[in-house]
């Protein structure tokens, strides 16, 4: 899971770099929306992956899986793009930005789900 991990990190990166770089370029895009809030985007982003992390050093496997599954479903939050233009209005790049994150974002969180679910996470008792 290190590896998707890390495959998760850099194509959120990736993706919320060509935002913030790109952002004049962008279709739709609302103006309070700067190249700076973009960054601060990521870095609350990158936080839940961070908690993450910190939790496994803690030796909290639960929680670690928990925080995982929410930093992999946060890479959703790309298909956003195309409630602001179609998807034919986007670059090339910016649409591969996109799918590289949901499509791993969305794995490592089905990941994560099976560790949770190996754990032994049973909802009725630990609700």
């Amino acid at each position: 899971m290190s590896l998707l991990f890390a495959l998760y990190t850099l194509a959120s990166l990736t993706h919320f770099v060509h935002n913030a770089e790109y952002i004049a370029f962008y279709p739709g895009v609302p103006v309070w929306m700067t190249r700076e809030s973009v960054y601060l985007a990521w870095l609350a982003v990158a936080a839940v992956g961070g908690l993450a992390l910190i939790a496994l050093r803690f030796r909290w496997p639960r929680l670690a899986a928990v925080l995982m599954v929410a930093y992999g479903l946060l890479g959703v939050d790309g298909l956003l793009h195309y409630t602001l233009a179609l998807c034919s209005e986007h670059t090339l790049a910016t649409n591969l930005t996109i799918w590289a994150e949901v499509l791993l974002g969305v794995t490592l969180a089905c990941a994560a789900a099976l560790r949770w679910k190996h754990l032994g996470f049973h909802p009725s008792v630990h609700l």
